[in-house]
């Protein structure tokens, strides 16, 4: 991986990763509602995200989807089953623990477009594809100092604009799944699909509370999230996670982040030393697309035998469930297997 790209990480996906507040709750809130004058269609949809209020006459149909360096959005939609809404693409890890859904991501139209440094979607090259709902991870991607058409420029040429939830002020260590949740719930509104929405949180939300139901009261392991292969900093862990969503996950599967206070922020830059001394217990390798991630979890685990996780072989590699995004539950049970198989 560049560096150019390690670069635009840090400023997007490791500002949000993903994925994906907005200040204080009142400036966080992302909300949608349906006016009491609403046609049998169920527009007009009126949805204040990150301080801008708008308004939705109809379904869009021509959505473009920034990079981010995530797939919530992406992904968010497919499970919607909004694929033909979306005309420009630019998200994609490569792999995804769902069936059939890195094959549909790479399925999507990319727009022939030259991409800026940040690998997203310059100024005049998003004006030029005409859409009516541009997407992005965080508030980076309308920011008119990187590039981007701003929210405003957008609305000129008729196009709403969203940015999901705690990406607003790009500071990620508050993510939970509940942000996934609402992130599915405004685009249902938006799309006017909000009960296909609810089924899909529905689902999840079931998944994961018999998750949790199996694993309480079990001792909670302590677990080393990282990146797989990737740099972000000057140690030789620089790609570690301390907060976000991440923990929210490991605590409905019966586990706790062993160094969520090695960091204010949602990732640690720690020494091998400091990893070598923590008693480890089981390993979660995200892969943001490299294409032998279990390789690298096994190299840990060799490279560190004094873990309790190298003695047991305790790892899972995820990729997409992990962070914000339609598919959260699938985390939950991955790791749950690993952290309590005797209870699952």
């Amino acid at each position: 991986m560049s560096t150019k790209r390690l670069a635009a990480l840090a400023v997007t996906a490791v500002v949000s990763l993903a994925t994906a507040g907005c200040g204080d709750s009142s400036d966080r809130k992302t909300t949608a509602e349906k006016p009491a004058s609403s046609s049998a269609a169920g527009y007009p949809v009126t949805l204040e995200n990150c301080g801008v209020k708008q308004t939705f006459t109809k379904a869009p149909s021509r959505v473009v989807v920034m990079n981010g360096a995530s797939v919530a959005e992406v992904s968010t939609l497919l499970a919607l089953g909004l694929k033909d809404r979306i005309v420009v693409n630019q998200q994609t890890y490569g792999m995804s623990e769902v069936p059939g859904r890195a094959d549909e991501i790479k399925s999507l139209p990319k727009g022939d477009i030259k991409l800026n440094d940040a690998f997203d979607i310059p100024r005049e090259a998003m004006l030029s594809q005409r859409p009516d709902l541009v997407l992005s991870t965080t508030a980076y991607g309308f920011d008119a100092k990187n590039g981007f058409a701003t929210r405003d420029q957008l609305k000129d040429v008729g196009a709403n604009t969203y940015i999901s939830p705690q990406g607003c002020d790009q500071d990620t260590s508050k993510m939970a799944i509940e942000d996934s949740r609402t992130l599915l719930r405004d685009m249902g509104k938006v799309f006017g699909v909000g009960d296909r929405a609810e089924k899909l949180i529905a689902e999840s939300d079931r998944r994961i509370a018999q998750v949790a139901e199996k694993v309480k009261g079990e001792k909670k392991p302590d677990v080393m999230v990282l990146f797989s292969n990737m740099t972000m900093g000057g140690n030789d862990f620089s790609s570690v996670v301390a907060k976000g969503i991440y923990n929210d996950i490991l605590a409905e599967a019966g586990g706790t982040n062993v160094f969520e206070n090695a960091s204010k922020g949602s990732f640690a830059d720690l020494s091998k030393e400091k990893v070598a001394a923590a008693d480890v217990d089981a390993l979660v390798v995200i892969s943001y697309n490299d294409p032998d991630p279990t390789a690298y979890a096994k190299k840990l685990l060799k490279e560190f035998p004094q873990w309790p996780a190298a003695k047991n072989d305790a790892y899972v590699v995820l990729s997409d469930s992990i962070y914000l995004g339609p598919s959260n539950e699938v985390a939950v049970e991955k790791i749950a297997k690993t952290l309590h198989p005797d209870a699952l």
